[in-house]
C-alpha cells in the first residue's frame, strides 16, 4: 500500500506511526500502527519499523511504501533545556515562554549572573539546548556577556541560543569563537526587545531547528535519519504548531492534553482588549504550560492526594478498602467501567487544576490613590474553542463533559474561557502528527485537523 507521508510519534514508551495519502487532492488519514519505543535498546529504528509493521497488519496490506517520513519525539528525555536571563519577570520569563512554546522540558531557570553552583547544576542536567537572554535592546549588556563567558568555557558541547540584547551579538560571537564553540552558537532576535514587549516566535523556530539538527546525537537516536527523512520536532511543539495553524482559521482556542505523566495546555489568543489594557506584564499570543505533577497514570497519586481519599471514595461511591484496591490495580489504559470512572475523576481534577494554573487572574494593588484591580497572566476570556487531544481527552466516554469543566470551574477570579466556548475533540488523535505535517503541507494538515475535530464545512 502506497502513502504520501508517514508521521512517527516517538514517545518515551510507545512509538506510533500515522499514515496519510492524497495530500495534494483529497487528504486522507488512513490508519495507525504502534509498537514499544526502542531508544533504550540503542536504536529507535527497531521500534519505528515495528510500528510500520503494525500499521501494515492493521490495514491488511502486503507492504507499506511511502514517499516521506516525518516525526515528533519526546523520547530520550524529550527536549531538555536550561534558560538564563537578566530579570526573572522580564527576560528570563520571555526566554522560558519561547522554550515552552517550542516543546521543551525546562530543567532550570536562572536570573542574573550565573554562580558556581548554577554551573554545576547545568553540567549535571546536560541539556540538549541552553537558551541565553538578558537585557532589552541597547540596555544592560554585562550580565548576558558574563553568563556567555561561563557557558562557553564549560567542558560540555551543547548548542547555545542567544536571544538577548542586540548590542551583544559581536561580543557573543567572539566569546564562543575563542572557546572553539562558534559552531554551537545560534543568535536570534531578542525575546524581550523593549520593556513590556515579548518577541518569542523567532527563538521558538530556532529552538525547533536546533532540536532537529542535534536530536540525532541522542542515545538510541543516531540512526533515526535512516528512516525519518523529513522534519523532527518535539511532540509538545508539534501540538502547538497545530494549535497555531487552527487559530488562524477558526479563531482563539486552547488545547488540553491530559497524559499519564503530565498535563499540557496550549492557548493561542490575543485576549480581550479591555483586559489587555490592565495587564501588569505582557503574555505571548501562543502560550504553553506543562504540569509535571498532573498525570493520570505515572503521577496518579499526586492527583489522588489533591482530591483526598475521603472525597474520592465519596465521588466514586466506594469504601476505603475498595478505593485502595482500585488505586493499587491502576492500569495505563482502563478496561472496566469502574476503572473508567476512576480515570475520569482524575482527569476532571487535572483539567480543572491545570486550567487554573494556565490562566491569569485579577489582582488588587494598593497605591497612593487607593486600591486598584489589575489583570495578571494569560487572558483566556476570548477563547472560542476548547480542544481535547491525547489519550484521556479523546478516548474517555465523558470527554466532552470533562472539557466543559475548564469554564465551569471558574470562581470569578480567573481569566478562563466562558461557558459559551465550543468543545472540540481530536477524534483521530493525530493533532501532534498534523503539527509536523504542517511543515510540509499546511493546507492538508488544516483539512485533516478540521476533519478530526468534525468542523469541516459542507
Amino acid at each position: 500500500m502506497k502513502f504520501d507521508i508517514l508521521v512517527a510519534e516517538i514517545g518515551s514508551t510507545t512509538t506510533v506511526v500515522n499514515a496519510f495519502r492524497n495530500l495534494s487532492s483529497a487528504p486522507e488519514f488512513v490508519g495507525q500502527g504502534q509498537a514499544p519505543t526502542t531508544v533504550l535498546e540503542g536504536d529507535v529504528n527497531i521500534g519505528l519499523q515495528n510500528a510500520v509493521d503494525s500499521l501494515k497488519e492493521s490495514l491488511g496490506a502486503d507492504e507499506v511504501v511511502y514517499d516521506l517520513m516525518l516525526a515528533t519525539s519526546s523520547a530520550a528525555g524529550g527536549l531538555k533545556m536550561t534558560v538564563h536571563g537578566l530579570v526573572y519577570d522580564m527576560t528570563a520569563k520571555a526566554a522560558k515562554e519561547a522554550a515552552l512554546g517550542a516543546g521543551a522540558n525546562i530543567h532550570m531557570i536562572t536570573a542574573g549572573k550565573l554562580r558556581r553552583t548554577d554551573m554545576k547544576k547545568i553540567e549535571s542536567i546536560n541539556p540538549n539546548i541552553i537558551l541565553l537572554a538578558g537585557g532589552v535592546d541597547y540596555g544592560e549588556r554585562d550580565t548576558a556577556l558574563d553568563n556567555a563567558e561561563k557557558i562557553a568555557a564549560m567542558d560540555i558541547r551543547v548548542p547555545v541560543i542567544y536571544a538577548g540584547n542586540i548590542e551583544n551579538h559581536d561580543e557573543i560571537k567572539l566569546i564562543f569563537e575563542e572557546n572553539d564553540k562558534l559552531d554551537l552558537l545560534y543568535i536570534v532576535d531578542n525575546v524581550y526587545p523593549k520593556i513590556d514587549m515579548l518577541n518569542v516566535e523567532p527563538a521558538r523556530k530556532v529552538i525547533q531547528d536546533v532540536f532537529e539538527e542535534h536530536i540525532v546525537h541522542a542515545p538510541g537516536m543516531s540512526r533515526v535519519r535512516e528512516m525519518v527523512t523529513g522534519p523532527i520536532i518535539p511532540t509538545p511543539g508539534a501540538v502547538m504548531e497545530a494549535s497555531k495553524l487552527l487559530k488562524d482559521h477558526i479563531g482563539d482556542l486552547m488545547t488540553l492534553d491530559v497524559g499519564g505523566a503530565t498535563t499540557d495546555i496550549h492557548s493561542v489568543t490575543e485576549g480581550n482588549e479591555e483586559i489587555s489594557n490592565h495587564l501588569l506584564a505582557p503574555e505571548p499570543v501562543a502560550k504553553r504550560t506543562v504540569e509535571g505533577d498532573l498525570g493520570v497514570y505515572v503521577n496518579m497519586k499526586n492527583i489522588v492526594e489533591m482530591i483526598t481519599l475521603e472525597n474520592l471514595a465519596k465521588d466514586l461511591s466506594k469504601t476505603e478498602v475498595q478505593l485502595n484496591e482500585l488505586i493499587d490495580g491502576h492500569l495505563p489504559i482502563p478496561k472496566s467501567e469502574c476503572q473508567f470512572k476512576f480515570v475520569e475523576r482524575l482527569t476532571k481534577e487535572a483539567v480543572e487544576v491545570s486550567s487554573k494554573r494556565h490562566a491569569g487572574g485579577y489582582r488588587d494593588l494598593f497605591a497612593g490613590g487607593g486600591k486598584k484591580t489589575y489583570a495578571e497572566g494569560k487572558d483566556l476570556t476570548d477563547v472560542k474553542y476548547i480542544i481535547g487531544t491525547g489519550g484521556a481527552l479523546t478516548r474517555l466516554p465523558n470527554r466532552m463533559e470533562l472539557l466543559k469543566r475548564v469554564a465551569l470551574c471558574n470562581n470569578g477570579t480567573k481569566l478562563l474561557p466562558t461557558p459559551e466556548a465550543e468543545i472540540l475533540i481530536d477524534n483521530d488523535y493525530i493533532m501532534a502528527s498534523l503539527g509536523v505535517l504542517s511543515k510540509e503541507n499546511d493546507e492538508a494538515a488544516l483539512y485533516l485537523l478540521k476533519k478530526s475535530l468534525e468542523i469541516l464545512e459542507d
